[in-house]
């Protein structure tokens, strides 16, 4: 290994280190020994680091060869989060050091406010404490839950938010909402003598149980939309459904090339389409065609700020909100069988082991020739014999050598089931299934990977006179050394050794660890550590690599019906094809942020829907028994996830009266104290389901 990755690593590993412990003053030997690291030569590189770190402002010298975190002394402003027991959390703007603020601290603030903090006197615990003394500016957040009325008193009940207050809601701001109903609520007013702030009613969901309510209620609890405005959908009614005939002359014309689209068996916009065709060199012509959306949304148009205040469509377990209108996602824009459509495509001429020989993007119309479904397409794969049976397998071929020249480069492959469910026709889960990926969905994905990857290639080297073009990437930064490093203890736990000291090392370390924990009980929980050691993709204008995927160059180009940023590489990629001089900068950064925070909320409230159809199947299984694994521990309970359904619930420690049980965090388990009796995360377990809290999304165990 080289010295300067080496070096990269123990730098990461000590900043984290004196973050975990801001207050202690240490030294390089108490670092060392706090990191586990022994030889002399790494603990010279952590005594180098602690330089490094103390240059740059990170650390301050308490005394010589002595450090401790530098903390911004007085008052820090920042926003307040505050979880479910009432403790306050404040990231500093400036350090991004975290202080906690303590009920009795908390003044008036409210999740999500900006607040000032003073500085409290350090104790002995490494815990920077505060008091806020400022509410700034209030958050605008608008709160989910359940209407209370006792003798016409009526209280917002939150339940799936972390917030420690009941909101008061006077007679005249109910504005209709009764008992037990599911509301939307905003804060009006914290008066000075009052224990809890006031609000109004701003939007009655319905009943409480109800499915309508309570998909409508998860997209408002992350402040995701649930309909179009009326004035877009008129707006998108007006765009014609014909192609002008100009515009054939502006385009390659692929619809005589065999071409079709491989979805979701429910999908309705198909934004991506294969074509593939033979050449006379011996060569294969490969077709990536995506619905060209920048034709039909103009940049600036009240469609298009939609599309850009949503960023994504958002998928939750019985709908898809989508980010553009009907009209354009599932009508104009889809590629759909059987009609023209345009399209925006990267066409690759490649051999037999995908080596590219020539590349061409541009504007193109098409003419898919069959829709498959995932299932079909697969079925075909298997069997040998269907519609476009020689095409499907030549590119599930080809796909399979594009997989394989991924993961030679260090790229990691997670291939984690999805939880689907079977929904009656009120939407209540009547069945659960898993679905796992198989050679037609990665026929797809590995294409799609390609498109992405060269679209990215060909803007990212393309330099101007005096700079590269501004562009968007996909990126994803290197795991963080310090969350790798407890993985790879928890892996050693189970038997299997992680090496840390390269990427392609990790890389190659991880897949075979995933290949051969694929169907075994602690498949889930190594794989969820894995997920948790790597940093978050997202995206941004400066390109760091893509480390999941090894890619040096990546982007987001193959479904801009679906998420906006695609929507913007292709008008960025087309004004640098037709050598346009129009500046393509500005405010590029925090339209990827903006993009990157929307797809994190519609992600939560995807696995919020998951979770709540799951507890909601469990609603009439009080008293049965379950096989499941030990998922997690903490101090008040051990988790556990059962193997029929991937349910989570937890045995609240109270409860385990055989014993009095206490969790170590260090050796990851729970003991009982006269019995020493062990639980361990993946050990089997058998438990009976005693309670459900379909609010709340929380189920109860006892051990059988």
């Amino acid at each position: 290994m080289s010295k300067q990755k080496f070096n990269s690593n123990i730098l990461g590993l000590v900043k984290s280190y004196f973050m975990e412990n801001p207050t202690r003053h240490l030294n390089y030997k108490q670092v060392s020994k706090g990191l586990g690291i022994t030889s002399v030569n790494e603990k010279n590189e952590v005594q180098q680091a602690m330089e490094v770190l103390f240059k740059k402002d990170f650390l301050e010298e308490v005394s010589r060869g002595k450090y401790c975190l530098k903390v911004t002394t007085g008052n820090i402003v920042g926003i307040i989060s505050i979880n479910a027991r009432g403790i306050g959390t404040v990231t500093d703007e400036l350090t991004q050091n975290e202080i906690t603020v303590y009920p009795k601290d908390l003044g008036k603030s409210l999740p999500g406010d900006k607040v000032r903090v003073r500085l409290l006197a350090q104790k002995k615990t490494n815990i920077l404490e505060g008091m806020v003394i400022e509410v700034i500016e209030r958050s605008e957040k608008k709160l989910v839950g359940i209407i209370e009325t006792h003798h016409d008193i009526s209280f917002l009940m939150v339940y799936n938010q972390p917030y420690p207050y009941d909101i008061f809601i006077p007679k005249a701001n109910l504005h209709g909402a009764k008992n037990r109903q599911k509301v939307i609520v905003k804060i009006v007013e914290w008066p000075e003598q009052s224990k809890n702030p006031m609000g109004e009613v701003v939007e009655i969901l319905g009943n409480a149980g109800e499915n309508e309510t309570e998909m409508h209620a998860i997209l408002a609890e992350f402040n995701l939309p649930a309909h179009f405005p009326n004035e877009l959908e008129k707006a998108a009614a007006q765009i014609p459904d014909t192609i002008p005939a100009e515009e054939y002359t502006k385009r390659k014309d692929f619809r005589n090339v065999t071409t079709f689209t491989i979805d979701p068996a429910n999908a309705k916009d198909f934004d991506d389409a294969l074509s593939i065709r033979a050449l006379d060199n011996g060569l294969w012509e490969i077709g990536v065609h995506i619905a060209d959306v920048s034709y039909y949304v103009e940049e600036g148009s009240d469609i298009d700020r939609e599309a850009y205040r949503r960023a994504t469509s958002v998928y939750l377990v019985d709908r898809v909100v989508p980010m553009l209108p009907e009209k354009l996602s599932n009508n104009v824009c889809s590629l759909r069988p059987q009609e023209e459509k345009l399209c925006f495509s990267a066409v690759f001429k490649v051999d037999e082991k995908v080596n590219i020989k020539d590349e061409w993007f541009g504007k193109t119309i098409i003419k898919s020739n069959r829709r498959f479904s995932y299932d079909e397409a697969q079925n075909i794969i298997e069997s040998g014999k269907g519609d476009f049976s020689e095409e499907l397998l030549l590119l599930n071929k080809l796909a399979k050598k594009l997989k394989q020249n991924r993961l030679k480069a260090g790229a990691i492959a997670f291939d984690r089931a999805e939880v689907n469910f079977n929904l009656d026709e009120h939407g209540k889960p009547i069945g659960v299934y898993f679905k796992e990926s198989k050679d037609a969905n990665n026929l797809i994905e590995e294409f799609m990977l390609l498109a992405n990857r060269r679209v990215a290639e060909f803007v990212g080297k393309r330099k101007s006179p005096s700079s590269a073009h501004p562009f968007i990437y996909r990126i994803h930064d290197k795991p963080d050394p310090l969350k790798l490093l407890k993985f790879k203890d928890f892996a050693k736990q189970w038997g299997y050794s992680i090496q840390t000291d390269t990427p392609q090392q990790i890389a190659y370390s991880i897949n075979q660890m995933l290949l051969k924990i694929k169907n075994n009980p602690e498949c889930d929980i190594l794989e969820n550590m894995a997920i948790r050691a790597m940093a978050k993709a997202i995206y941004s204008a400066n390109n760091i690599g893509h480390y999941g995927l090894a890619f040096h160059y990546y982007t987001h180009f193959t479904s801009p019906i679906r998420r906006y940023p695609d929507l913007m590489v292709h008008r960025l990629l087309y004004t640098y094809l037709i050598n346009s001089k129009k500046n393509q900068e500005q405010g590029l950064e925090g339209k990827c942020k903006h993009a990157s925070n929307m797809e994190q909320l519609a992600a939560n409230a995807e696995r919020a829907s998951i979770k709540y159809k799951q507890i909601e199947f469990m609603a009439d299984k009080i008293g049965q028994r379950f096989e499941g694994f030990i998922s997690g521990l903490m101090e008040w309970g051990i988790f556990v996830q059962l193997n029929e359904t991937k349910a989570e619930g937890m045995i609240s420690l109270r409860d385990m009266d055989d014993d009095f049980y206490i969790f170590n965090e260090e050796k990851m388990e729970v003991y009982g104290r006269r019995t020493h009796k062990k639980f361990n995360m993946g050990d089997k377990v058998t438990v009976e389901l005693v309670r459900i809290n379909l609010e709340k999304r929380h189920l109860d165990f006892k051990l059988c």
